[in-house]
């Protein structure tokens, strides 16, 4: 009887309990009723905690009596007490007097900044010389950090003064200002410890205050010589699935959209640089072949383009063919061109901080500025947690104000880039220049997290966009969490163009180099369609262009949407394929047809295949229509530009470890590309060559 008074007496204790339970929500604000995001909620002596979202907003679960601890850098702590008067507990909280100049790194990302902290941390400087001489990582370097090792398992790291209250658990790393995933932690552990320029380590509130309810195990604050250690490759590319040979019989027709984008190849080069594995759908065969400048000649008539057509033997498969199809964009003279209306579309969010993006970015776009004419404008948009514009329409004349407004961005926030596309384009609409080349210009690692993030979303933004009139120009930066997916599609349905940033010679390249191509657009909507002579061909096979296909009705139907051509632009294209009589493990066997059979007389004996363009102008509707036909000749020569867009091919294929190659060999790219890389006054090829030379086919 005794045990059941006992029993129910327990139930009353845990029922009051239960019932002194809050839900208290609120919204945290600065003197200036400006939400604050991120910051850190704390019921007072537990570990129990929360933080704001984007919008300042904050729910935890407390009880009558606990006092809530809000903390944010930069203003003054305080407690409010939890009275059970009201479960709504709104805070403003005020700048401390002791502000700190600069704003500190958070588990957030504001901003990659050193700062000086108002309490005590213990810390370990590494000169990079005294770095390198080292033999230990941070065991015995920094007081309070315990460092053991089980048998033949990577270092625990723990901090002393938390183990006795927590209990043996992690810390949370902070790395060059990215907090570290779980998952990531053993190669922090493993860190060279060359590249450690500076080590912090932050112990119970101290770190909890900064990096909020992760950091409660303590904190170790990592500073490489970099300043951009890759801990995790967060970047993402859609998904290519390679070409396969289509048999004549059964698809004579094979229709897709040109491609001027360059962006996979400049990629492609900073990961074997850098010496990074090669995700394979980073690998687009058709951009890195068309990353060239080839010979092709002018256009001389009345369409804005020149067609090149040319095949011989496939230099990795002896067994079959491959035909160039080459296209030759007019050239435009630079004062020729019309006046510009751009739109700066620049992202400024916390993840643009490292060297390779916003600063990179700001020097970039100097060279395009430094080209404006006076009949030009230019306005800035930049978005992070919001979108604003930074510098309203400004002619061309004025390039110090121009570049005094790029020199003043600083990366920090969240990344908000639905809502700098939509204010983008209202601004260029509001300036639209009738004839004139009114473009949006976005430069990004494309990592949208606020708002419409998805490819799908932006894709039906881009294309409610586009009928304004106004092109887009996608402009990637950094590694780490490159949004491949992201830009290819928002350049391929908003009429323009995409690339890939990695090194000031490349801006020069892109903003400068070929800065008529780049930014204005001769024909758009370029489609292209090949029917092959089933007398000649037995099967065919489009090297590249996976994202680019489209339904052989499209090619008529002036609604559906496709690539553009820019002043001066190369376009080129590749076919292997398996000529009639031809046996091929590549070729699968297939029932005979019942009701369709193959008759075609000798009327086309001589003809290899026909291909079709249609584009539309500018500013047209209706496409227009060019026809050219390959014939076959026993007596053609390849010519260089035809064998050294084949050793490109060879090698991205090789890259992405193609099933269609046979001959592999690296050597044997090598050579060919050599001995075809005349018109190189730029070194654009032999850097080419140096890069298949350092490819460890990892």
């Amino acid at each position: 009887m005794r045990s059941l008074h006992y029993f129910v007496f327990f139930l009353c204790i845990i029922g009051t309990i239960k019932a002194q339970q809050l839900t208290v929500a609120g919204n945290v604000t600065d003197e200036q009723s400006l939400p604050l995001p991120g910051v850190n909620i704390f019921i007072k002596g537990t570990t129990s905690g929360t933080q704001t979202d984007f919008d300042g907003n904050y729910t935890i679960q407390a009880s009558k009596g606990d006092i809530l601890n809000f903390s944010y850098v930069g203003f003054t702590t305080q407690d409010v007490e939890v009275t059970g008067k009201s479960n709504i507990i709104n805070v403003e909280m005020k700048v401390s007097e002791s502000q700190l100049e600069e704003v500190v790194v958070t588990a957030y990302g504001v901003q990659r900044r050193s700062v000086s902290l108002g309490y005590a941390v213990t810390s370990r400087n590494r000169s990079r010389r005294k770095g390198k001489r080292s033999k230990h990582k941070l065991a015995g370097k920094v007081a309070g950090v315990q460092i053991s090792k089980a048998n033949g398992s990577a270092n625990t790291i723990r901090i002393r003064g938390a183990i006795s209250v927590l209990g043996n658990k992690e810390p949370l790393y902070i790395v060059d200002g990215v907090a570290i995933k779980k998952k990531d932690i053993a190669k922090i552990k493993a860190i060279d410890p060359a590249k450690i320029a500076d080590l912090k380590v932050l112990k119970n509130e101290s770190a909890s205050s900064i990096y909020g309810v992760r950091a409660k195990h303590g904190c170790i604050v990592i500073t490489t010589h970099s300043g951009t250690y890759d801990v995790k490759n967060n970047e993402s590319y859609k998904e290519i699935d390679e070409n396969r040979f289509e048999r004549v019989h059964l698809a004579p027709l094979s229709t897709f959209s040109i491609d001027v984008d360059k962006a996979s190849y400049s990629n492609v080069r900073r990961m074997i640089n850098n010496g990074n594995k090669i995700p394979t759908d980073a690998v687009k065969v058709e951009e890195m072949i068309n990353y060239f400048n080839y010979s092709y000649q002018q256009p001389k008539g009345e369409h804005p383009f020149a067609i090149d057509t040319e095949y011989a033997t496939t230099p990795w498969n002896a067994d079959t063919q491959l035909v160039k199809i080459g296209l030759k964009g007019k050239e435009i003279p630079q004062d020729q061109i019309p006046a510009s209306n751009l739109v700066f579309l620049i992202d400024v969010s916390g993840s643009m901080g490292d060297s390779n993006k916003l600063p990179l970015l700001k020097k970039a776009f100097k060279l395009l500025v430094n080209q404006l004419r006076e009949k030009d404008k230019v306005s800035i948009v930049v978005y992070a947690g919001a979108a604003g514009l930074v510098l309203k329409p400004t002619s061309g004349a004025y390039k110090n104000e121009i570049n005094k407004a790029l020199q003043h961005l600083e990366a920090g926030g969240s990344t908000a880039g639905g809502e700098g596309i939509e204010l983008a384009y209202k601004i260029a609409k509001e300036n639209f220049i009738k004839e004139g080349n009114n473009r949006v210009i976005l430069a990004t690692d494309g990592d949208f997290n606020v708002g419409m993030s998805s490819d799908k979303d932006m894709k039906l933004l881009i294309e409610a966009k586009r009928k304004s009139g106004v092109f887009l120009t996608c402009l990637g930066f950094g590694m780490g969490n490159y949004k491949d997916s992201k830009l290819e599609t928002l350049a391929d349905k908003g009429n323009g163009n995409h690339a890939y940033i990695d090194t000031m010679q490349e801006a020069q390249r892109i903003l400068g180099k070929e800065f008529g191509g780049t930014l204005y657009t001769i024909a758009k909507d370029v489609k292209i369609q090949v029917e092959f002579n089933p007398n000649k061909v037995q099967a065919y096979r489009l090297i590249g262009y996976e994202n680019r296909l489209l339904a052989n009705e499209d090619f008529i139907d002036d609604t559906k949407d496709a690539g553009e051509l820019g002043s001066g632009h190369t376009v080129t294209a590749l076919y292997e394929i398996i000529p009639v009589g031809v046996k091929s493990k590549y070729l699968k066997k297939v029932n005979t047809l019942k009701y369709t059979k193959p008759n075609v007389g000798n009327k086309y004996g001589n003809e290899l295949l026909t291909v079709k363009f249609r584009y539309k102008k500018p500013q047209g509707k209706k496409s227009i229509q060019m026809v050219h036909v390959l014939n076959t000749n026993k007596n053609a020569v390849a010519t260089q530009d035809f064998n050294f867009a084949a050793a490109v091919a060879w090698f991205g294929m090789k890259v992405r470890k193609s099933k269609f190659i046979k001959n592999e060999k690296l050597d044997d790219i090598i050579t060919l590309a050599q001995a075809n890389k005349e018109n190189d006054d730029q070194g654009y090829k032999a850097e080419f060559i140096r890069l298949v030379n350092s490819y460890d086919g990892l």
